[in-house]
């Protein structure tokens, strides 16, 4: 018993030891078992190194060398072009569930926010009125003719006012986005006749689309009992800002996308189909609703349609352009 005493004093007296050298401060240096790890013979960004003649330590790589993985000498899976350099026409993925999923779940987190859930371009960026190019619908005819390349292309390196999204997605999941894309387009045209061979309550979903006009009329209703159809110039520029008309066409004569609105009105028109019109009223409203009509020579049919806006709006932005020319 005596023994185990003396033991376990020991014990406690050896911890009590161990524990009073904790938070000690000491003026030697810190003990470095590897010390050429602590100090390595190497050189850090933006440093300067005198061994070559422009003094930088930042080498660019050598001309002709390509980083390992990046060759991307696949024009189809990397651009979407073939090696003529147009747009394919197909994935070139095997298009299985888990590959269309994959798409819905990248489209949800990047591409729904502008292009809406259904790909009808009403996401709520759009409807949102924050001042951007409208995202065309996936559900006209030029999408539906748009070869899976260009769509492709077009998260790949952006589009008009839309950014390239290459650094968020990466090449297959672009891919898949595409995909769902199509899977989106073939599911807004299928026939009443075969919808009986899916799980939905259609009698469910014409009474959400009536209610949905139903709210969509009565908005206009309030904005024309609250003097929002009134047709002014001033308006037509507060327009030009807010759907952000400014990032194609310019009002001091100097090409961007589109032509310049400055001496527009009145102006001599010529059509890629060699056509002509006098640019008046009528076929400045046109070219806003459907920019595809009629696509003036020396520019490529980029516009989406503003189909959205109200006559009182179309008439406003036709005051505005007029005040631009010197007639």
């Amino acid at each position: 018993m005596k023994f185990a005493f003396i033991k376990l004093g020991a014990i406690l007296l050896l911890a009590t030891t161990l524990l009073s050298c904790r938070g000690q401060k000491t003026e030697n240096p810190p003990m470095r078992t590897h010390f050429n790890m602590h100090f390595q013979d190497r050189f850090n960004a933006q440093e300067e190194n005198p061994y070559f003649e422009n003094g930088m330590a930042m080498r660019l790589p050598i001309e002709g060398t390509v980083a390992r993985g990046m060759l991307r000498n696949n024009s189809i899976l990397f651009e979407g072009v073939d090696e003529d350099g147009n747009y394919v026409d197909e994935i070139p993925f095997e298009l299985t569930r888990d590959f269309l999923y994959r798409g819905k779940e990248r489209y949800d987190i990047y591409c729904q926010v502008c292009h809406g859930a259904t790909g009808n371009g009403q996401g709520i960026i759009m409807t949102g009125q924050y001042g951007y190019v409208p995202a065309p619908t996936y559900h006209r005819e030029a999408s539906y003719n748009m070869p899976d390349g260009e769509i492709y292309s077009a998260i790949a390196n952006g589009v008009r006012t839309m950014p390239s999204y290459a650094t968020q997605i990466k090449v297959e999941d672009r891919w898949a986005i595409v995909a769902y894309i199509r899977a989106l387009q073939k599911s807004q045209n299928v026939p009443e006749t075969e919808m009986d061979r899916f799980d939905v309550d259609l009698a469910q979903l014409v009474d959400q689309y009536r209610a949905e006009e139903a709210r969509l009329a009565a908005l206009a209703e309030s904005r024309t009992a609250r003097g929002d159809d009134e047709v002014t110039a001033a308006r037509g520029e507060r327009l030009y800002i807010q759907n952000a008309c400014q990032a194609c066409h310019s009002l001091d004569g100097s090409v961007v996308v589109g032509p310049s609105f400055q001496n527009l009105f009145g102006s001599e028109r010529t059509f890629t189909n060699g056509n002509s019109t006098t640019a008046d009223e009528a076929y400045i409203m046109q070219s806003i609703v459907e920019p595809g009509a009629n696509v003036v020579q020396d520019y490529q049919n980029a516009m989406v349609p503003y189909d959205f806006l109200s006559e009182s709006e179309l008439q406003s932005l036709v005051e505005f352009i007029k005040t631009l020319s010197d007639e």
